[in-house]
């Protein structure tokens, strides 16, 4: 009899069992997103995530950050960063990288329920003790390397060809729509902004002298799309090559991280139609050496209100900006 009772108890006691675990809820993972890399350097970088859902926020978070490696799928077990146990949005920085060495980064969050990773973002470190380049008049600009292409990361400022001979500079607005030689000019006719260097027409561009630096050419059509390629794509490669900020563009300035340190900054243009100035704070626009006709030739534009570098065509009497590449 007592065995009876005792193997009836053991039968309800294991039924209880089952009842309590099958009323429990299942504690599911955080979901969440990693934010674009921005202010990266020789050694550091900044990337953060974004929480988006926990099933059950009474859990709560234990913690968060992000996580990277050289290998394309990093996890807490690599290098990680720990950013508190809250919701919503974070920023981490991430230290103790190489130079010129491409690294793999994700959100990650963690709850009773284990841990969940954003998306996988990767970014370049810059390279150390970057090399400079200097122009016929003795200005020293910085370079980056941005896959296989070395870039300036300044605009150029010169005024003279590479054979020494002058750049024509042209303040009156009739003569500089009518002009079909080379020329240069800087914004609203001001003493030159040596931080935003020089506009100058697409004559100036192409002529035979050479205004780029030796070793150095203004960038082609070719040269363009090998950039925005390597970047993403024209619809994103804009705002990895934009000053991270707002202290000199407009805001919202959409997407910009200047990722690789090409600091495009926005300068404005000079009209072809009536040569007057417009743009400043709100857009940049860098010529490209291919000639599209006759009165046309290539360009790419940068703007506050998005991240696209696509390419473009318009008159050869505009005063944009140039930044020259490597050869």
């Amino acid at each position: 009899m007592k065995n009876k009772i005792w193997l009836a108890s053991l039968i309800v006691m294991g039924f209880l069992f089952i009842i309590i675990n099958s009323c429990k809820k299942e504690v599911k993972i955080p979901g969440l997103f990693t934010t674009e890399v921005s202010g990266v350097t020789t050694t550091t970088a900044f990337c953060g995530g974004y929480i988006t859902s926990v099933e059950d926020k009474n859990t709560g978070i234990t913690e968060r950050g992000v996580c990277w490696s050289t290998s394309q799928e990093p996890t807490i077990n690599d290098n990680k960063t720990s950013n508190g146990n809250e919701y919503g949005s974070f920023t981490s920085q991430i230290t103790g990288l190489s130079q010129n060495t491409t690294y793999y980064v994700k959100a990650y969050a963690t709850n009773s329920g284990g841990t969940g990773y954003g998306n996988t973002i990767s970014f370049t470190t810059l390279p150390g003790n970057p090399t400079t380049v200097t122009d016929y008049d003795g200005n020293t600009y910085k370079t980056v390397t941005i896959g296989t292409q070395v870039w300036m990361a300044e605009n150029l400022k010169v005024m003279h060809y590479r054979d020494g001979s002058a750049i024509t500079y042209e303040p009156d607005n009739t003569a500089w729509v009518n002009l079909t030689t080379g020329a240069r000019c800087s914004y609203d006719n001001l003493p030159l902004n040596l931080t935003f260097g020089m506009l100058y027409n697409w004559y100036a561009v192409h002529d035979i002298r050479n205004i780029a630096p030796a070793g150095w050419h203004v960038p082609t059509e070719a040269d363009w799309n090998i950039l925005s390629n390597y970047l993403g794509g024209e619809s994103i490669a804009g705002g990895k090559l934009k000053e991270a900020d707002t202290s000199h563009w407009s805001t919202p300035n959409t997407g910009a991280t200047d990722q690789y340190g090409f600091n495009a900054l926005p300068t404005g243009i000079r009209n072809s139609y009536d040569g007057s100035y417009t743009g400043n704070g709100l857009s940049c626009v860098f010529w490209s050496s291919t000639e599209s006709s006759t009165n046309n030739a290539g360009y790419r534009i940068l703007s506050n209100i998005n991240s696209e570098l696509k390419p473009w065509t318009y008159l050869k009497v505009m005063g944009n900006n140039i930044r020259c590449v490597k050869d």
